[in-house]
């Protein structure tokens, strides 16, 4: 299961500002709770000392920590899940994970999403949403309208990426993304700890208009039953 208010960090190096190490101490600290290590180029022995590295900060917050990239890396890293480049075999990426572990997967289109296996998927990334600095050319914008028709089609929750900053968190949220992540924004923010707490926010915030939104809807039609009930409804009133 993917955390509460899905905060997905995913790292890279060369962009970051600041060591690795410091940048995940911050965004943990200020509540971020999911990192997913991107270092694809390193060899696999140096991604299983990176992750072993860093996997203590996350274990002191009691945060998941990731590895986009090879399953059977992250089950040597002894990590907490793997994420799997688009059109992977997550069946196989599965059978190399301890029990428990996430498994999550990059999709760009509704045939991918479509053809998700919630008994194998826990969770997909849907993106580029926006054009992003950190990578450019990836691919074309899907765009809210193309996350939504994701959402639609996938069986498991959607993760946004691509451009995103707290103001875009909303509309995301309300084209149906069950959390959002974020790479360049954080790894070259000169406080990574406040880029962090303003997305958390923003997805609070979201939540809570989600909460507001569901109680409003239960009154309506709760009023509108009893009214129903006592045929003073308007459909009754020809009828007398």
């Amino acid at each position: 299961m993917i955390p509460h208010l899905a905060l997905l960090l995913v790292t890279d190096r060369r962009q970051a500002v600041r060591p690795l190490a410091e940048i995940l101490e911050a965004a943990f600290a200020a509540g971020c709770r999911w990192a997913s290590l991107r270092e694809k180029d390193l060899s696999a022995d140096e991604q299983i000392a990176l992750a072993r590295q860093l996997a203590p900060i996350a274990a002191k917050w009691s945060a998941r920590l990731t590895l986009h990239g090879d399953a059977a890396v992250a089950a040597a890293a002894r990590l907490d899940g793997v994420h799997l480049a688009g059109g992977s075999d997550a069946a196989m990426g599965r059978a190399k994970l301890a029990t428990g572990a996430l498994l999550g997967i990059s999709v760009h289109n509704v045939a991918e999403a479509r053809a998700l296996d919630p008994a194998i998927v826990d969770y997909a990334v849907a993106g580029p949403v926006y054009q992003t600095a950190s990578k450019p050319g990836y691919g074309p914008a899907l765009g809210i309208e193309g996350l939504r028709a994701i959402v639609s089609a996938a069986r498991v929750p959607i993760i946004a990426i691509g451009g995103i900053d707290a103001l875009r968190v909303g509309e995301l949220r309300r084209a149906g993304a069950a959390g959002v992540a974020v790479m360049g924004s954080v790894m070259r923010a000169l406080d990574p700890a406040a880029e962090v707490r303003a997305l958390l926010a923003a997805l609070a915030d979201a939540q809570s208009a989600f909460r507001l939104e569901g109680i409003g809807m239960r009154s309506r039609f709760l009023r509108w039953r009893i009214s129903f009930s006592e045929n003073r409804h308007p459909l009754f009133r020809d009828m007398r």
